[in-house]
């Protein structure tokens, strides 16, 4: 009686074979699970971009021409536009916008929001209060980070962009766009 199986040189060959294709397993798998992150990530960052700016469009389309006091007790316009914010509390954008009319209490009421872009993240201030006393410190929630430019322009009622808002000597409490720029 003959006895039949593999020579060494052919399961050589076949463990060659099997570790050349659980390589090419390994590297398609890598690649794949590599390019599910990338994806994760490239959609966590346009879903901050999207909701970072629907909440500014939201914050504008509801913006009202109500003035406050500062907490130096000065009457500061209902939109407030500077190219930089420079302190603490200074913003690119300030405006009063109507509360939630859905809601009952402060959340109602008048509101004072700003936006800034302070170490490379946009910021949004929250005010609990629409005329600041002396230490009022705003609320300060972090929208989108890793953000090299933010910009706001402002048209005016003859059709022209200005950097900052309100124009010196002009009447008109609210422009009639806001152009933004990330």
């Amino acid at each position: 009686m003959t006895q039949r199986g593999f020579t060494l040189v052919e399961m050589l060959v076949a463990l060659t074979i099997f570790a050349l294709m659980s390589l090419l397993a390994y590297r398609g798998l890598t690649a794949v699970l590599e390019t599910r992150a990338h994806l994760t990530e490239d959609n966590r960052r346009w879903r901050d971009i999207a909701l970072t700016l629907a909440q500014l469009e939201q914050d504008l389309g509801m913006v009202v021409n109500r003035p406050v006091r500062d907490s130096s007790d000065l009457m500061q316009p209902a939109l407030i536009g500077n190219p930089q914010a420079l302190g603490p509390t200074d913003a690119q954008l300030s405006l009063s916008r109507m509360g939630m009319a859905w809601v009952t209490g402060v959340p109602a009421d008048v509101q004072r929001h700003a936006y800034r872009l302070n170490n490379g993240s946009i910021e949004q201030l929250v005010w609990p209060v629409l005329d600041q006393a002396p230490h009022s410190e705003p609320a300060v929630h972090v929208l989108l980070d890793r953000v090299k430019r933010f910009e706001l322009r402002y048209l005016d009622r003859g059709g022209t962009w200005q950097p900052r808002w309100p124009l010196p000597g002009v009447a008109v409490p609210l422009p009639a766009a806001v152009e933004v720029m990330v």
